[in-house]
């Protein structure tokens, strides 16, 4: 069997260190895609995308449209809001962002 160079072979035995550098390594990871990932980022994107066609759409309705509508040109306000929605979501992001992960808790003692 030939050896990989890409996947170099991993020792049998891990240290205390090892395992412990591996666990920050992958904390560090799920806090960037939970960050990356936040509900309020994807709502606030798919408001806001919704939001702009609505709302291109309500100002390229035509009379009948609008008298379809009881005379309220619904596709303009609706779009409006969405687009309100969107922002608000993103705005609520930038000013509260995920906070990062609190340290793990623990001694931090170099056994060497």
């Amino acid at each position: 069997m030939t050896e990989n160079p890409d996947h170099p072979r991993r020792p049998l035995h891990y240290t205390e260190q090892d395992v412990q550098r591996e666990v920050s390594e992958l904390e560090t990871k799920s806090a960037t895609a939970a960050r990356i990932f936040d509900l309020r980022r994807i709502i606030g994107g798919l408001f806001v995308l919704y939001g702009v066609i609505v709302t291109i759409t309500g100002i390229t309705d035509s009379q009948a449209a609008i008298d379809k509508a009881e005379g309220v040109n619904i596709n303009l306000w609706t779009g409006i809001g969405m687009l309100l929605l969107g922002v608000f979501f993103l705005a609520w992001l930038k000013l509260r962002p995920t906070p990062p992960p609190l340290p793990a808790e623990g001694p931090a003692e170099d056994t060497e």
